[in-house]
Parts: C-alpha cells; structure tokens; sequence
C-alpha cells in the first residue's frame, strides 16, 4: 500500500490508527544522504539549484534532517522498495546511470 492509498484512518484488526496532519510541512528535496550509527539512521534532504558537469563544486542546499532508529529504517526500506516496485510497473522502469566521474 502507497502513501497515495493510505486514507486518514486505518483499522486493523483490533487497532484504529488515525493519521494526524495538522502539523506536516512539506519540502522538496532533489537530493538525499543518509548515515547511520549503531543507534540510528539519519537522512538529510535538500536542493542542488545547479547542476553543470563542469563545476568543480557542487552546493546542496540542506534543508531538513530526519533521524529514526534501526527498525523504522528497515520498514522504510521495505515500504520504498514495494512503492517503487509499484511505481515502475505503472510507468516504466528507473534507470539510474552514474555520469563518468574520470579525470581527464
């Protein structure tokens, strides 16, 4: 199940949980990094603004950090991979090449 088909109250089989947005903020992030230690996992989102294979210097922009433990990183882990398994099947696969990074 996507985010998309989540409604705001979900009952499960003896529990209801109900999704509470009054507080979300959205951002955007083009950009992501994640680290981790044996206690968490941290990811910072932000904007690369500029993008020139020429550059010598790449500025990202953070904007927000997000730090869960080890558990909630695993079920995220298995959440993107469903979601993006979906994803592909509907409009087509993601192919990420990595730019040749060789010195010349």
């Amino acid at each position: 199940m996507t985010m998309e088909d989540k409604t705001p109250q979900e009952k499960t089989e003896d529990h209801q949980i109900r999704w509470d947005g009054s507080r979300m903020r959205t951002t955007y992030a083009n950009v992501c990094n994640v680290s981790s230690t044996r206690e968490e996992v941290a990811f910072m989102f932000g904007v690369n603004k500029n993008w020139h294979p020429s550059q010598k210097e790449l500025v990202i922009e953070l904007s927000d950090r997000v730090i869960i433990n080890p558990y909630a990183a695993k079920r995220l882990a298995l959440l993107l991979t469903n979601t993006m398994a979906e994803y592909e099947k509907r409009f087509g696969v993601i192919n990420l090449e990595m730019p040749d990074v060789t010195p010349q």
